[in-house]
């Protein structure tokens, strides 16, 4: 007979008789916690891409300052694809008639057919007096205007109002837009026409400065393509946007999520990993008399390994097979759920997370199953009459080696960080470091005082002891489970505490702008004098980049397209005497509040590193006609999450002050203050306030969305990761129920027995859960300040609490592993684990 229909054979043997039903069991739930927070992941992805694309119009959008024809125009056209443009261009608007008329410089946009392709407008007409979705696009001979630009212009629903040679009906106030959190600093007033009465306005004309977009969307499959397809054939006033170019708040939420989703994966996988690794330990053990007799036989070497790693590999794939399975139909209810509450559409997930449950379990499975099973390949034909017998495989650390070098890799490839992939290498060797360190200091320990000790805590001590290398094995499975939960616990709780505090009511939700500087002290009086907090007005100076240490610097000198942009446009320059809390300094020393005695520079790093800036460059910037020239002696970190005024590039004090600027604040204006923008500019007419609720809105509403997709996944990969460690817990207690048994021959009484395993779980729990709450407070420190960009400081309760719980796991899943010691007959259970 074959080698693997013997295989095939011993498996169904096996599992009849619950040999490997533990194995098979704790593959199950891991390759289910690791495919169905896979394709929880994959699938929540998927739809907060498209719900934050309804911040674009579209998928992907290309801005011109020509019309966009060629290679692009025709890329739009592909199978998958569906494409419409707008036009943007300033122009006078002007409302009433006579002594009441009204004139202000705002934005034109002429909307195609079909826009937006994703989300919509957010609408108040005649017909609803609530907002609504609107339908469409405005009706020919109508347009729209933003509620902001209708309340600084005062017009009112059904007027006329005039835009260049046109004369057209305000048909609807607009309340949101669809790209409004790509640039707040362009939004009021704006309106918006049909395309088609576009022509009618008589603004298009020769030398007219004029702004054309492409939106594009579909497929994701042909967005990719076309995405490609539109970078390589930009051209000179060009630019690609992708939600990546949205507001620095929006970008931050998706992707810490992004991030937070990836570290649940790895923890799903180290839970994998643990579980296997005690089933397969067991596994192997309880095939040592049955490898003995078959020696005696006269099986080689080769058979038996043969036999036995082919067994493994048909139960890893039928193992990864029902896990699929278990994890497609979980999913499904999930989305279900996720696409009521986050009210959009969930798009099915890839075949990704599927292959990877395959190639997680198989990889676990091999890593950890596969040395035990070689070692029994080395099993003396003597232990069929001495027990005592161990073997050993020195084969079996090379394929351990392998097995953990494949692992680290797996670790790496979900990490989609390798700042997060290394944070948990590293914290997970120190983890098993300590973890088995202090459990041989425990076992040393028990073995001194277990003479001074009496009861049923003197022998559940001794068992600690007695079996060492086996409690050294549960210390550092079940710490470093623990320790995998606990860290998802911590950073979860950091990103919900800092989107919450991030987005809190009371934040800044009106730009003031175009300040003058005689201007200063009535606008912050008229600001106290309406109940609100007095503003801080920041200089602010249009610049443009002229030489990078003496050298000309212009757009062409860069190749990525962002950094090209901010080389050839003008960014604005501000100054400040204190650094603000929001602007953390990570290089260099930032000046005091005197005048330096030459200019100096403060640039955000980000910024910094995309146009190769460091620390002591000296930048010159173009200002009306004049040089700047200063030395950059500090690189921050911005939080652009604090939705108040911040530069790329801040001077020191003193270098502004001869060169024209305007001044800029940012207020919250409470709902009961509807009049407060019309009153200002009223008595400030060359002002621009620029109402951010609509953007705070659409960031709170995708951070809150953010947030559910995170507490979803967080419990499910808890309740996956409980499942998991329950079985690794319970894959050894094959020695305690054959002591057990014995007790209970020798008149052990339940009592005894119960308070004996209380503690030796509670020893083993107690300095698991101690060693894991510490490890995951460190390690959660490195992974928000470095991986997630958040301010850390350790939680001591919820370290506390987690140890408690590391306690309490353990003594539960231990208690319930060995019911069975109580439950059934001595009898029963010795002859189940020695015949």
């Amino acid at each position: 007979m074959n080698t693997l229909a013997l295989a095939w054979r011993q498996l169904r043997r096996d599992l009849a008789a619950g040999e490997v039903r533990i194995l098979l069991a704790a593959l199950v739930l891991a390759v289910v916690a690791v495919t169905s927070v896979g394709l929880v992941t994959d699938r929540a992805e998927r739809a907060l891409a498209l719900q934050a694309n309804r911040l674009l119009g579209g998928d992907v959008v290309v801005r011109s300052d020509a019309p966009i024809e060629g290679a692009i125009a025709q890329a739009a056209k592909a199978p998958g694809l569906r494409s419409t443009g707008t036009i943007e261009l300033n122009t006078m608007l002007r409302v009433g008639q006579g002594e009441d008329v009204q004139l202000r410089l705002g934005e034109l946009r002429a909307l195609g057919q079909g826009f937006p392709l994703r989300g919509s407008f957010t609408v108040i007409d005649a017909n609803t007096p609530d907002e609504h979705p609107a339908s469409g696009i405005p009706a020919a001979g109508t347009l729209w205007m933003t509620r902001a630009g209708a309340d600084t212009l005062g017009a009112r629903l059904g007027e006329k109002v005039s835009v260049g040679d046109a004369t057209l009906t305000l048909a609807a106030l607009v309340t949101q837009e669809p790209d409004a959190a790509l640039d707040y600093f362009d939004v009021a007033p704006k309106v918006f026409l049909n395309a088609a009465d576009l022509p009618a306005t008589g603004l298009v004309q020769l030398g007219s400065r004029i702004g054309y977009r492409l939106v594009v969307a579909g497929d994701a499959g042909a967005v990719e393509r076309f995405t490609a397809t539109a970078r390589q054939a930009l051209q000179r006033g060009q630019r690609l946007e992708t939600i990546q170019d949205a507001r620095p708040e929006v970008r931050s939420a998706l992707d810490r999520a992004g991030r937070f989703l990836g570290l649940a994966a790895l923890v799903s996988v180290i839970l994998a990993a643990v579980a296997v690794a005690m089933a397969a330990r067991r596994h192997s053990e309880r095939h040592l008399s049955g490898v003995a007799v078959m020696r005696c036989l006269g099986a080689q070497q080769w058979q038996l390994v043969g036999i036995h790693v082919g067994e493994l590999i048909l139960l890893g794939l039928m193992a990864c097979t029902v896990g699929v399975a278990i994890a497609f139909a979980l999913q499904w209810g999930v989305a279900g759920w996720l696409a009521s509450v986050l009210k959009v559409a969930i798009p099915p997930a890839g075949w990704g997370p599927i292959a990877q449950g395959y190639g997680v379990g198989l990889i676990v499975l091999l890593a950890f199953g596969a040395p035990p099973v070689l070692a029994l390949r080395r099993v003396p034909a003597l232990r069929v009459l001495r027990r005592d017998l161990d073997p050993t495989e020195p084969s079996a650390v090379l394929v351990a080696v392998t097995g953990f070098a494949g692992l680290a890799a797996l670790l790496w490839w979900k990490a989609g960080s390798p700042a997060l992939g290394f944070a948990m290498l590293g914290g997970i060797a120190a983890t098993l470091l300590v973890l088995a360190g202090l459990a041989w200091l425990l076992i040393l320990a028990v073995r001194r005082l277990r003479s001074r000790l009496r009861g049923a805590l003197r022998y559940g001590l001794a068992n600690v002891s007695r079996r060492a290398g086996t409690s050294v094995a549960q210390v550092s499975a079940l710490g470093l489970g623990l320790m995998a939960l606990l860290l998802l616990t911590f950073v979860r709780t950091d990103l919900l505490d800092r989107w919450q505090l991030s987005l809190q009511a009371d934040a800044p939700n009106r730009f003031i702008i175009n300040v003058q500087d005689d201007q200063v002290q009535p606008v912050t009086r008229f600001i106290a004098g309406q109940g609100l907090d007095a503003p801080v007005l920041f200089p602010m100076v249009r610049g443009r980049l002229l030489s990078l240490n003496g050298k000309p610097v212009s757009g062409a000198d860069y190749t990525d397209a962002e950094a090209r942009r901010f080389a050839e446009r003008e960014f604005n320059l501000s100054t400040t005497s204190t650094r603000r809390e929001d602007n953390q300094v990570t290089a260099g020393r930032f000046w005091g509040p005197q005048p330096t005695p030459s200019p100096e520079l403060s640039v955000e790093e980000g910024f910094a590193e995309q146009l190769g800036w460091k620390l002591g460059d000296i930048v010159a910037f173009d200002i009306a006609g004049q040089t700047l020239s200063g030395r950059i002696t500090s690189l921050r970190k911005v939080d652009w999450e604090s939705f108040k005024p911040n530069f790329f590039v801040l001077v020191s004090p003193g270098v502004l002050k001869d060169y024209p600027a305007s001044h800029i604040t940012a207020v919250h204006v409470p709902a009961d203050h509807p009049r407060f923008t019309a009153q200002l500019v009223q008595a400030f007419p060359n002002l621009t306030v620029i109402d951010i609720d609509q953007v705070l809105k659409q960031v709170r509403s995708t951070a809150d969305q953010v947030s559910t997709v995170v507490q979803v996944v967080f419990w499910f990969s808890l309740a996956a990761g409980l499942l998991v460690l329950m079985a690794a817990v319970s894959a050894s207690q094959d020695e305690r129920l054959l002591e057990g048994g014995v007790m209970r021959v020798l008149g052990g009484s339940r009592r005894q027995l119960r308070m004996a395993q209380a503690s030796e779980f509670a020893a083993i729990g107690l300095l698991s859960g101690l060693v894991a709450a510490i490890a995951a407070s460190i390690l959660s420190g490195v992974v928000a300040v470095r991986v997630f960009d958040l301010p850390w400081e350790p939680n001591w309760t919820l370290a506390a609490v987690g140890g408690a719980a590391g306690v309490l796991a353990a003594l539960v899943a231990g208690l319930f592993a060995t019911r069975k010691v109580l439950d059934a007959p001595p009898s029963v259970t010795l002859r189940e684990l020695q015949g």
